[in-house]
């Protein structure tokens, strides 16, 4: 459980470093990008094998009904996560979708998870995400909205983010999880 936490906040220490100590950022510079994605590479492997290794306590497995609403519900964090790097018709609406959709997938995952492990990941992620949105915020009071896409820009954006999600998809099938039930 160590490795998970330790994981955990190093993710959360990396991302929110720029909205919590922005001159330390500042002074790194451009290497300060690469110490990020490191940090952030490191903090994932950490989150992905302290996950696999947990074994806490469980208060609930997923139902039918739960795993269902999972998957629409990563269907629409997939979606999410295309529409912010494609700047797609819905960030005109919505100020931060890749958080929002980090938000989404961490509610996804405690859906059909209620174990202490998945209590400190996708909880901790879901902190974070909400932690981001406060900050970014409060730094950035006015928000410009992108400017609208065409149709085909959407419908790619669309296509991609089933491809993801069916890889997203495979890859849980070859770790040996069950994600249609």
């Amino acid at each position: 459980m160590t490795t998970l936490i330790i994981g955990v906040f190093l993710w959360i220490d990396a991302h929110l470093l720029k909205r919590v100590l922005p001159s330390a950022r500042e002074k790194l510079g451009d290497k300060g990008k690469g110490l990020v994605a490191l940090a952030s590479l490191i903090a994932l492997i950490l989150m992905v094998v302290g996950y696999r290794m947990a074994d806490g306590p469980v208060y609930w497995g997923g139902s039918p009904m739960l795993t269902g609403i999972n998957n629409l519900l990563m269907l629409i964090a997939v979606y999410l996560f295309a529409a912010a790097g494609m700047k797609l018709r819905i960030t005109r609406t919505i100020r931060h979708p890749m958080l929002i959709g980090v938000v989404v997938w961490a509610v996804a995952h405690l859906l059909v998870n209620g174990d202490l492990e998945s209590f400190i990941l996708f909880g901790g992620m879901l902190v974070w995400a909400k932690v981001s949105m406060l900050l970014i915020n409060r730094a950035e009071k006015n928000w410009v909205k992108p400017d609208a896409k065409p149709l085909k820009k959407e419908v790619i954006g669309v296509v991609a983010a089933l491809v993801v999600y069916t890889a997203i998809v495979a890859i849980h099938v070859i770790f040996g999880l069950a994600v249609f039930g």
